[in-house]
């Protein structure tokens, strides 16, 4: 069997008035009913919208309030067209074959209907065979019906009856513009006489000793199953399914033969020894092997063959420490080694998610591994990724939780019954099951976002739906935990209440000092699911999407265009309680960015001290679809790492050193006593942590040093830092915190404290005798990645005062930027080298066109220097 990509075909899409293509001619009149446009050029992979914005039907739509003009677009009929030429290898069957339609669609061949399809995650197949031997080429059509009214994020779960991703439909990081077309691959796929089905893959170890793999041997299980189209009488006998495996050098290191099976089954197990183990990111490398399944008979003949890439390892789950007898078991357990979880929540890479290049996800995927990043969650709110995403999740180290597709909806958020979404459940969650088990990242299934029974109570899988699915995975993926939904309860927010914080949700917003460190400092949840803290997007990306008059700070409530781009983030009141009055784009950016990262480091923080009574963190949220003003999120939709990322990428370290507190304020004299944790994966590291306590000038006013030995699966206190807080000329005070081991050294971002009876942050923004010298220390280089380039900075505070928050930006729009750090503080004297790397940009759809703007001749990169607040050098 092989496929042929039908993508680069002469594709062109038309709108119609609902039924009109099915009628075709006036009634009346006779004549032929025209289109509500003209056969346009179409993009596929893809989506309606972006192909009309090419041809000037509609304006911008993530501009301002122009997606509000746009949404007829859901509400009309779309054609889709091009021409198949018959391929020079036909087997003996040729299927067409749409790995995403979005969503319901009827398929034509030469004006005669192939079938009906319904749902976006299954793909829907259709004979050619037939056609392609009567025709040298064949018309193809596709007519995409309108969107169904599907429920937005304010509506009743209890009543969706898709499987359309219904994030677009309106949510709190996105608005309404709800995409349709053909939104994953096309292709013809060839089939032999005899053909593989499904296969499926898994791993294990056995013999494993305390994670070495010098007496243990890994374990590749793989069932397969054979089709026969043609099959002579008592051929399929002779049938033979043949498994090799080869290691991530390229070298044969098992194979085996399995006649077929009853029911048409083949099963074989490869055991490998000396294995090299596959860990999840932080904790060891990711090699993967290659399996090769060959379907032939015994004299040689083959017919059909299927390569997958895995890596081999352990998986089991455990129970918490000190957890509730009734809890679910939360601790990932891996080749031996239980798992401390570092996670993020990842939404849709656009709203028109056809338009995601392979690209998109790998930057996606390395801002991850290079966040310091374990885990990321697949939420059922948006889609199943396309297969390119799991693969760099298997190569990156990146476990993945998937959940089906459904959500809560907020009036209620019962789990659907109708039979109609039932069956339409079940067709997605087969179709997921049978591809993604394949991969070694995947680590849960989850039934969905948010489903509870009643207020506050998550549903369980005493739930006709929920007991469903749970039944599918325990079929078709027995190996891997299924959790009914996230939060999985008791309860499904966080709570003070002890005991009842199992795996929870929440909060979302920044809660206040001394609010904020009491309530995350002193709680008991046993797993973190999704919880965030909302920041203001960087300038650089608010200026792209918001036209000239809205580049004010106000509050979204004075503003439809601002409400628009993140109704539910508006910071204003916030950030002017902690700074003072707003009036500068860039200085309500930047402090808006401040206090989300502050607020996420400490929930991060205050989570990992307690290791492993809690079992991890999973941030909401990595990225956003569509471009917010504010948002929860921690890259933009433009690519664009905020401060809160490179906050949290340090609390997610391998060896990392933490404050814990309850406030902000500190007024003169004050006694001052706070713990001091080191938090390490591995166990038995000497540990030297000096803690300062410095004024803005860099004056030290106290020191401490602490040393301590890391132990297995827990943090460590090393100490506590007592001091009286000193007087100072602004009232701000600075605890840095630095390590030195044997894996190297490294220092917090420091925490910031303030006497301030007002705004507590406002001295802050007077900070401006900070004087930055940078230089690049060679020319830029390029990367063993493809695209990449790389440099190195040495940035230097020739001035007075500290310099805060200082961050390299690009500047010609045509690369994304990553670094070892960014947002730190170098005090006056202080010199810090950093790495940088920029990838050149390659994203699809409307990305692809901001991109544009100034890719094209942007050779290098062009970077300028930032600090707090609002203070720019240049970069020679």
């Amino acid at each position: 069997m092989h496929e042929i990509r039908l993508e680069s075909l002469n594709w062109k899409v038309k709108g119609f008035w609902p039924w009109v293509p099915i009628k075709g001619t006036s009634m009346e009149l006779g004549q032929e009913l025209m289109g509500v446009t003209d056969w346009l050029p179409a993009t596929v992979p893809g989506g309606v919208h972006y192909d009309l914005y090419r041809a000037g039907l509609i304006t911008h739509p993530y501009t301002d309030l122009n997606s509000t003009h746009c949404e007829w677009v859901e509400n009309r009929w779309w054609m889709y067209k091009t021409t198949i030429e018959r391929p020079n290898d036909r087997g003996e069957r040729v299927e067409l074959v749409f790995k995403g339609l979005d969503y319901e669609a009827a398929i034509y061949a030469n004006q005669v209907l192939l079938g009906e399809h319904k749902g976006m995650f299954h793909e829907a197949v259709y004979d050619m065979t037939e056609l392609l031997k009567q025709n040298e080429r064949v018309e193809l059509s596709v007519l995409l019906r309108h969107a169904p009214d599907e429920m937005a994020q304010i509506g009743k779960t209890s009543e969706t009856f898709t499987q359309k991703s219904r994030f677009n439909y309106k949510w709190d990081f996105s608005t309404r513009l709800v995409n349709i077309g053909i939104w994953d691959e096309v292709v013809l796929r060839v089939q032999q006489a005899h053909s593989l089905g499904e296969v499926y893959l898994h791993t294990d170890i056995e013999g494993l000793n305390s994670g070495s793999a010098k007496e243990a041997v890994g374990i590749i299980g793989l069932k397969a199953s054979v089709l026969e189209r043609a099959a002579a009488e008592g051929e399929g006998e002779h049938l033979l399914v043949s498994v090799s495996c080869f290691d991530p050098e390229g070298r044969l290191v098992a194979s085996q033969s399995a006649s077929r099976l009853e029911g048409g089954q083949a099963e074989v197990e490869l055991r490998i020894g000396e294995p090299e183990l596959w860990y999840p990111n932080g904790y060891g490398s990711q090699p993967l092997y290659q399996v090769k399944v060959v379907l032939h008979t015994a004299d040689g003949t083959e017919y059909d063959e299927k390569t997958y890439k895995t890596g081999l390892r352990k998986l089991s789950y455990a129970q918490n420490d000190e957890s509730p007898d009734d809890a679910l078991p939360y601790t990932v357990v891996i080749n031996n080694k239980r798992i401390y979880i570092r996670g993020v929540n990842m939404t849709p890479l656009d709203h028109l998610y056809g338009n995601v290049t392979d690209e998109q996800y790998g930057w996606m995927v390395r801002l991850m591994r290079q966040g310091n990043m374990n885990m990321v969650r697949i939420w059922g709110g948006g889609v199943i990724e396309k297969t390119a995403f799991y693969e760099l999740c298997d190569a990156n180290g990146i476990m993945v939780w998937q959940e089906f597709i459904q959500s809560s909806s907020g009036v209620d958020n019962i789990p659907s019954k109708r039979p109609e979404f039932l069956a339409l459940l079940e067709q997605t969650a087969r179709a997921a099951l049978a591809d993604r088990r394949n991969h070694v990242s995947l680590t849960v299934w989850s039934g969905g976002n948010e489903l509870m029974s009643a207020p506050n109570k998550p549903s369980n899988d005493s739930d006709e739906n929920l007991a469903m699915l749970k039944e599918l995975v325990r079929q078709l993926d027995p190996h891997r935990l299924f959790l009914p939904t996230s939060a999985s309860g008791p309860v499904e927010y966080i709570t003070d209440e002890k005991g009842l914080g199992h795996d929870v949700h929440g909060h979302w917003k920044y809660m206040n000092n001394p609010e904020h460190y009491r309530l995350y400092g002193e709680n008991d949840n046993l797993f973190h699911s999704e919880f965030g803290v909302d920041g203001v997007s960087r300038v650089k990306s608010l200026r792209k999407f918001l036209s000239e008059t809205h580049r004010t700070p106000v509050s979204m409530q004075d503003s439809m265009v601002w409400r628009h781009h993140g109704e539910w983030w508006d910071t204003l009141s916030r950030d002017e309680a902690l700074f003072g009055t707003m009036e500068n784009l860039a200085i309500f950016s930047e402090s808006s960015q401040w206090v989300q990262a502050e607020g996420l480091r400490f929930i991060l923080e205050a989570n990992r001290r307690r290791k492993f009574r809690n079992s991890g963190s999973i941030i909401w949220q990595l990225n956003e679809p569509w471009p917010n003003v504010s948002c929860t999120n921690l890259i933009d939709y433009f690519g664009e790492t905020k401060m809160a990322y490179y906050w949290a990428k340090q609390a997610f370290a391998p060896v990392h050193v933490s404050l814990d507190y309850r406030k902000l304020n500190a007024v003169a004299g004050e006694a001052v006593q706070s713990d001091i944790y080191v938090h390490a994966h591995q166990a038995g590291l000497s540990v030297e942590v000096t803690a300062q306590v410095l004024d803005s000038t860099g004056a030290v006013h106290h020191q401490a040093e602490l040393i301590g030995v890391t132990a297995e699966d827990t943090a460590l206190c090393v100490g506590q830092l007592k001091f009286s807080a000193p007087s100072t000329a602004n009232g701000l005070l600075f605890i840095r915190l630095t390590y030195r081991s044997e894996l190297g050294s490294g220092q917090s971002h420091p925490y910031v404290f303030s006497a301030s009876e007002g705004p507590l942050y406002q001295a802050a923004l007077s900070l401006n005798q900070a004087k930055l010298a940078v230089d690049l220390l060679q020319e830029w280089q390029p990367s063993a990645q493809e695209g990449m380039l790389e440099n190195e900075a040495s940035i230097t505070n020739t001035g007075e005062e500290v310099a805060l928050h200082v961050h390299l930006e690009e500047q010609t729009n045509g690369f994304w930027l990553e670094s070892d750090d960014q947002y730190f503080t170098l005090f006056p004297g202080e010199t810090r080298k950093v790495a940088i790397r920029c990838l050149e940009k390659a994203g699809g759809g409307f990305l692809k066109e901001d991109t544009a703007v100034g890719a094209s001749s942007a050779v290098r990169p062009v970077l300028l220097l930032r600090s707090f607040p609002n203070l720019v050098f240049p970069v020679s």
